[in-house]
């Protein structure tokens, strides 16, 4: 159920709701085949896929947030400083513990968001003992090494506004998707390691507002990474709640 059609008159369905999904998009250059919205469609797609039997409701996206550097410079991106978004979030989730529901999935479209979820959902269980955040980036829903299963060729797809994630936004709406012969293609650039890293770059390698061998995009590859998506997401919500 969305949070927006719910009646004052029905206000019980807030406080009787096992827990609330607040998506978290931005509005930001993906490269010239990919939607400015493209984290927003994405973060109401999978949305709006959750098994309703599972009792939660959906609050409204959030469409603006912080963008890192290499995007900042292109046109088209509108970026929020980092400490608004971040007083911005803790009010919306100190207004939804207040409806009574204290179980939160923060359902993220944007790498940018991942620090900032993880600093808010800290400050309000600290507010709030028994609260219970759960941070959701729905590319780690599909495992890395399933990139042949699902039709990609010599490469993972993985990367802002690479063949994955346009993929996956196809998968909701193919007609927003429009990648030319004339788009360039970026090549991967290989890890630094096989173990975990983050390494921030104002201009990295292999870039031009997006990566990717964007030309391998398609709406049949988008639906085999939303439904393995969804179904892992269903079942991770599944444990957390029963846990």
């Amino acid at each position: 159920m969305n949070a927006i059609e719910i009646h004052g008159r029905d206000l019980s369905l807030l406080e009787n709701a096992r827990f609330a999904v607040v998506p978290l998009g931005s509005f930001e250059y993906h490269g010239p085949h990919s939607p400015l919205g493209t984290d927003i469609f994405l973060a109401d797609g999978f949305a709006n896929l959750i098994d309703p039997n599972l009792g939660g409701i959906i609050f409204p996206t959030v469409p603006y947030t912080a963008c890192p550097g290499k995007t900042n410079k292109y046109k088209g991106t509108i970026s929020v400083r980092p400490s608004i978004i971040q007083e911005y979030l803790i009010d919306i989730m100190m207004g939804i513990m207040e409806q009574g529901i204290k179980k939160v999935v923060l359902l993220n479209a944007h790498d940018g968001n991942m620090g900032v979820s993880r600093t808010i959902s800290e400050y309000v269980t600290g507010k709030y003992s028994d609260a219970s955040f759960l941070l959701v980036n729905w590319w780690q829903m599909v495992a890395i090494d399933a990139a042949e299963e699902i039709g990609f060729e010599g490469t993972k797809g993985r990367g802002h506004g690479g063949p994955f994630e346009m993929s996956a936004v196809k998968a909701f709406r193919p007609d927003l998707v429009r990648v030319n012969k004339e788009d360039q293609e970026l090549k991967e650039v290989q890890p630094l390691s096989l173990q975990p890293y983050i390494l921030v770059e104002g201009t990295p390698k292999a870039w031009d507002g997006y990566t990717g061998l964007i030309q391998q995009s398609s709406h049949e590859k988008g639906k085999k990474i939303v439904e393995k998506a969804i179904a892992n997401m269903n079942e991770l919500i599944k444990n957390w709640l029963e846990n």
